[in-house]
């Protein structure tokens, strides 16, 4: 017990205000022995006293120094341990029982999907599950309306996004991650686009692509671009393609487009594009706008869809909400809901991922962190969510 108690201990408050150590525990003589307990019906046990001590501090508003303010020691009783008899066995409820090893689910990251029993039009819904030796068990995973979520120990689900927000990282940054940008250049006869070969092989075309450059009517109306094709274009000198205010529309947004002068927000990240944002983006002196690269073929708007959802926008309203879920009813500071954030995964006392866990992940998310490094890192989390759009 000494070491399991080890573990947990000492315990302090998200405040830092209070400290509990462990002293010392003590196990009482058996209220009843093993013939007593057959015939009584009763757990042969022995009650576990544990010796606490409670340490109060007085923290100075200013320099945040502590100083001790006050000690107290009592026994606690924990409850009682069953015992082994001198058989190797345990007497419960007044039954003879022995113990059965019960196998440990292996640390690391999995992936999965529900197999179509969800939803009712058999859709795959794909997840992943990070596992650790000890601490708070983390699922990422798909809903019906392929939105992204996040569920920590299997509480209530928040959008992925949240939790991005909580690792520190905004809107602007997450879709930057998740996806390339396409920047379209504007000119007296539309506006130009970059081509790219590698990104346009397969492409069916809706209307006739034309070099911006020349004029020239590359590929006609109707045909596909096979790869061949799409790489000789690339061979013979094809750098843009000429494109229309109709393909910027229902396309989204890169990054925030601020007015440099007034610091006005004309459009935000992940903002959809339509007849009349563009039109005030052009009005506004906009010649160049980035947006995102989803065909939603290869590369789908899962992410672009799931902050659009998320109500949170910044890294304190999501330390909250996830305080909110993991805690509910108790109302959050700002420090005691980053605090117990960062006790979640990034505590070693608290979370313990595991060599076996750390060579498991970095082996399936190509990631090169060392085996001693057995808490999770942003980069670990960004690599899962990253990992289960792709398989998605």
């Amino acid at each position: 017990p000494a070491v399991r108690l080890q573990s947990v201990f000492p315990i302090g408050d998200f405040s830092g205000a209070s400290l509990l150590e462990f002293v010392k525990y003590t196990f009482e003589p058996p209220k009843y022995d093993v013939d007593e307990c057959r015939q009584r019906g009763m757990t042969f046990s022995a009650p576990l006293k544990v010796t606490l001590r409670l340490i109060v501090f007085d923290i100075d508003p200013d320099t945040q120094a502590k100083s001790v303010k006050d000690i107290k020691e009592q026994d606690v009783y924990m409850g009682d341990m069953p015992l082994m008899t001198d058989n190797g066995t345990f007497i419960v409820n007044g039954t003879e029982r022995v113990i059965v090893s019960q196998m440990h689910r292996s640390p690391g990251v999995f992936f999965d999907h529900d197999k179509g029993k969800t939803h009712s039009s058999g859709k795959l819904l794909f997840a992943a599950r990070i596992i650790p030796y000890r601490g708070s068990w983390l699922d990422i995973e798909f809903d019906a309306k392929d939105i992204v979520y996040a569920r920590i120990d299997r509480k209530r689900k928040i959008p992925v996004t949240s939790l991005l927000f909580a690792l520190g990282m905004d809107g602007e940054e997450i879709l930057s991650r998740f996806y390339a940008h396409i920047n379209y250049v504007r000119d007296p006869k539309g506006w130009r686009v970059p081509y790219d070969a590698e990104r346009m092989k397969g492409f069916k075309a809706t209307a006739d692509m034309i070099d911006a450059d020349t004029g020239e009517v590359v590929v006609e109306a109707g045909k596909k671009l096979v790869a061949r094709t799409a790489r000789q274009l690339a061979e013979k000198g094809l750098k843009f393609l000429r494109a229309t205010d109709e393909d910027l529309y229902t396309q989204y947004i890169a990054e925030d487009l601020v007015n440099p002068a007034t610091g006005e927000v004309f459009a935000e990240a992940g903002e959809e594009i339509t007849e009349k944002s563009l039109k005030l983006l052009t009005d506004a002196g906009f010649d160049e706008i980035p947006v995102l690269d989803i065909d939603h073929i290869t590369v789908g708007p899962y992410i672009r869809n799931t902050l659009n959802v998320d109500k949170n926008s910044r890294r304190e309203e999501a330390l909250f909400d996830i305080y909110r879920v993991m805690r509910p009813g108790e109302p959050p500071t700002l420090e005691t809901a980053e605090n117990m954030f960062q006790s979640l995964f990034f505590d070693s006392e608290r979370y313990d991922l595991s060599a076996v866990g750390r060579v498991k992940m970095n082996m399936r998310l190509d990631l090169d962190a060392e085996d001693t490094v057995r808490i999770l890192r942003k980069e670990d989390i960004f690599a899962v969510v990253k990992a289960l759009v792709d398989l998605r």
